[in-house]
């Protein structure tokens, strides 16, 4: 009846019951004020903590807001630079430049001027319509983009295209790649008419709003008032620059002279430039870049009186009217045991790989394997001596030594899928085979990259031969879309030698592929880092100590010096005068490791504007951050889930690609501008942008050839191959190789049949008559060692 139900009653304590036991259910006077805390006092404790958290969090922005604002805005800070673009030719860029400066300064000598009535100083530079070059150097200093449109119209209907002509869409997709600072857009040549001229400037915002950044604002500047007002609040201004341009420091040369060495080395002079240090401060013993003349080393820093102060007095009014007689109120020069080296490319030690001396394990082989020799019984004949002996050939020798001549020399695929192993050990043979092919002048697109372009030989060229060139490009780049990687085997010279650096793979994705294996020589020149991002992190955090800590060695910024840069070619110097007339003339403090050659890696996208074909290994002028380089690079596909990468034998448009160089090494995030220069004009065009990715030279770019063949006889899953091979050697080579159709079809080389390349293959399925038989070979490719790094160099 009871069941589940019946009543349980507590055990009695026993007699025998510890007194813990007794007191387990007692709590400790210890303990007993945290329990009798209320959950209201401890969330009212909660809240109070998270509330002081938040104002602590807020004092330190508004400190460090506060600090920034009198960096850009005080006396010690550098002048705002303004650059004017004209959105079309229609736009009259000096009327507005000589406008600012009267209403700034009432006699403006330089460009640099300083207003004590807005207590602003400020560089107004001018860009050119047409000259793209001086366009792109006046965006990377620029604190603020002025872009002029023209409101005068005589067309009855308004829109982009009138007010942004094509060189100002260029350059405009440029600055967006550069990254753009504080942008206005000023509005010219408005009606006097109020209403008209409201209406006016509303149909030119709206046409135009789409074209810029949320936050830029459109001003008309016409009047006097009108620039007032625009001075006024760009005083008040927070200006905001790309984030590339704050970690590094940069001088914008107001002054360019040259000092000769002398007669010890008429080749060679101290380059002088003088300007305001911008962004961090420059130490001494850093290396500088000057843009489009290389990598330098400092002799020395002069800290100059500014030339232009702020709040002047009539004696320093006086002093600045002559400009030229600079005061110098601090030197600074290098620690010889702290510069930093100007190391470019490694020198290889051709002996490094080289056995000069045999170890002690490889003495104790020889001397067992000698005694294995002598312990060894050899039948002689009777009366030859141990001298004569040692002549006589043994037959295990020989039968070792025919072993090895007798090895198929075919290419077989190892369990590891790595490929052919034997093809190290003909290293040399495929060497000579490779030029072998080459002599022999073998019409083939796998050639394209491999033999330099005759449009970047020379001069000489014709008008026809030019032409006759770019017709040979542009089907070479449309055959590479039809058909592409699809590679004719010659006639003239077997096949195992003519793709003897080539060679199969099991899986594209996982078929493994080492990357230090028959490395090209120019790889002995460059250097790689064991850890790239922790060493990255290493320098920034390094570059970030010295700005802060202001040493003895470092000029701070906002500072107005002289930077004097040893050794640089006399010819680069004078370029470097003449071009100061029409662009800015910059140097860059390096980071530590920026001027050794490595191989860099940028993600890039063809130019919209941009329609002629681009070739790998062509020449072409990469614009990274500050720097310049001239490069030969190769394409190639970016894989997520692999570490081998397709190379491709043009930039195609539309998608992003990976562009590989030999560069100085460069630190990310920086922008990339692709210049190329065309034969028949002067002026660079854009050819594509992007940024830049990594530094890795183990990144495996692989290319790739298809050989085609066509089926004679199908039989079932058999079938008879021909045209893919021209003797049945050739066959027996890429035997291992397997082979596939472009109906989906898999199968492998069985066996050649007869004495002109056909072979018999057999698939996983019925092969259709009219499908194509196709073999991948594969080879790691690499990018071009460039005739110079520099262009003022050429």
């Amino acid at each position: 009846m009871a069941g589940s139900r019946a009543q349980v009653n507590k055990p009695h304590k026993t007699r025998f019951a510890s007194k813990s036991s007794r007191n387990v259910h007692k709590v400790s006077l210890k303990d007993k004020s945290k329990i009798a805390k209320s959950e209201r006092n401890v969330a009212k404790g909660a809240r109070a903590s998270r509330i002081q958290r938040n104002k602590m969090i807020r004092e330190q922005k508004r400190v460090a807001l506060l600090k920034e604002k009198r960096a850009c805005s005080g006396s010690t800070s550098p002048p705002r630079v303004i650059v004017l673009f004209g959105l079309s030719a229609s736009a009259n860029v000096n009327s507005l430049a000589e406008d600012i400066f009267k209403l700034l300064s009432a006699e403006a000598v330089m460009s640099t001027v300083a207003s004590s009535e807005y207590k602003l100083r400020t560089t107004v530079l001018k860009a050119p319509h047409g000259d793209l070059l001086s366009c792109i150097e006046m965006a990377k200093v620029a604190d603020l983009i002025a872009f002029v449109v023209s409101a005068s119209s005589s067309h009855e209907e308004d829109g982009p295209d009138y007010y942004i002509d094509s060189f100002g869409s260029q350059c405009l997709s440029v600055f967006r790649a550069l990254g753009l600072p504080s942008t206005v857009v000023l509005i010219r040549d408005l009606p006097n008419d109020l209403k008209r001229r409201h209406d006016k400037k509303k149909t030119c915002a709206s046409t135009l709003v789409s074209e810029f950044p949320e936050d830029c604002k459109f001003y008309p500047a016409d009047t006097r008032d009108e620039l007032h007002k625009f001075m006024w609040l760009f005083k008040e201004q927070r200006l905001t620059v790309p984030h590339w341009r704050n970690q590094r420091p940069y001088l914008m040369a107001q002054k360019v002279d040259l000092v000769a060495n002398g007669c010890d080395n008429p080749e060679r002079c101290t380059l002088l430039l003088s300007g305001y240090i911008r962004a961090r401060g420059l130490s001494v013993n850093q290396l500088v870049h000057v843009s489009g003349a290389g990598d330098f080393q400092l002799c020395k820093i002069d800290v100059l009186k500014d030339p232009c102060p702020l709040n002047a007095r009539k004696g320093d009014l006086m002093e600045s009217d002559e400009f030229q007689q600079e005061q110098v109120t601090r030197s600074l020069v290098p620690d010889p045991m702290q510069q930093e080296p100007l190391l470019v490319e490694n020198i290889p030690d051709p002996l490094a790989g080289e056995q000069t001396w045999p170890t002690e394990a490889e003495m104790a082989e020889a001397e067992r394997n000698q005694r294995e020799k002598r312990l060894r019984k050899r039948s002689l004949p009777r009366g030859t001596s141990e001298y004569q002996a040692a002549w006589i050939v043994d037959d295990s020798d020989l039968d070792d030594s025919e072993s090895n001549d007798d090895e198929d020399d075919g290419m077989v695929l190892d369990e590891k899928e790595n490929g052919f192993p034997g093809q190290e050990s003909n290293n040399k043979l495929d060497f000579d085979d490779d030029q072998a092919s080459v002599q022999l002048n073998i019409r083939d697109s796998d050639e394209e990259t491999e033999v330099d372009s005759e449009m970047m030989e020379g001069d000489s060229l014709t008008k026809e031969q030019i032409e006759d060139e770019i017709r040979k490009i542009k089907e070479a780049h449309a055959e590479d879309e039809e058909f592409p990687d699809e590679v004719d085997t010659p006639l003239d010279v077997p096949a195992r030698r003519r793709f003897a650096k080539y060679r199969g793979l099991k899986s594209f994705r996982t078929s493994s592929w080492d990357p230090k294996e028959s490395l090209p020589p120019d790889y002995a020149r460059i250097f790689a880092f064991d850890n790239f991002a922790r060493t990255q992190k290493h320098v920034l955090a390094k570059a970030l100590d010295m700005d802060q800590g202001a040493t003895e060695d470092c000029v701070v910024a906002g500072s107005y010096a002289r930077l004097h840069i040893k050794e640089v070619p006399s010819s680069i110097a004078l370029k470097l005068c003449k071009l100061a007339n029409t662009m800015p003339i910059m140097a860059c403090g390096l980071l530590q490791h920026e001027s050794k050659i490595s191989v860099l890696h940028f993600s890039v996208k063809k130019h919209d504007t941009y329609t002629s074909p681009i070739k790998a290994k062509e020449e072409l002028l990469f614009h990274v951050g500050f720097r310049q380089f001239v490069c030969r690079p190769i394409f190639s596909s970016d894989n997520i889930n692999s570490d081998k990468h397709k190379m491709e034998r043009f930039l195609h448009a539309g998608r992003f690609s990976i562009a590989s160089i030999y560069a100085p090494i460069s630190f990310p995030p920086l922008p990339l501008i692709v210049l190329k220069s065309a034969a028949d004009s002067a002026s660079p065009s854009v050819a594509a942008v992007g940024s830049l990715r990594s530094v890795d030279p183990d990144r495996i770019i692989l290319k790739k050839i298809i050989l085609t063949g066509y089926p004679q006889r199908v039989s079932k899953l058999k079938s008879t191959v021909k045209y893919m091979f021209h003797n049945p050697e050739d066959v027996r080579w890429f035997k291992p190789v397997e082979v596939w159709t472009k109906c989906g079809r898999r199968g492998r080389v069985k066996e050649p049949v007869g004495t002109h390349g056909a072979m018999k293959c057999v698939f996983n399925g019925v092969l259709q008559q009219h499908d194509t038989v196709c073999m991948s070979l594969y080879k790691r490719a690499y990018p071009k060692w460039p005739q110079h790094w520099f262009p003022l160099e050429a």
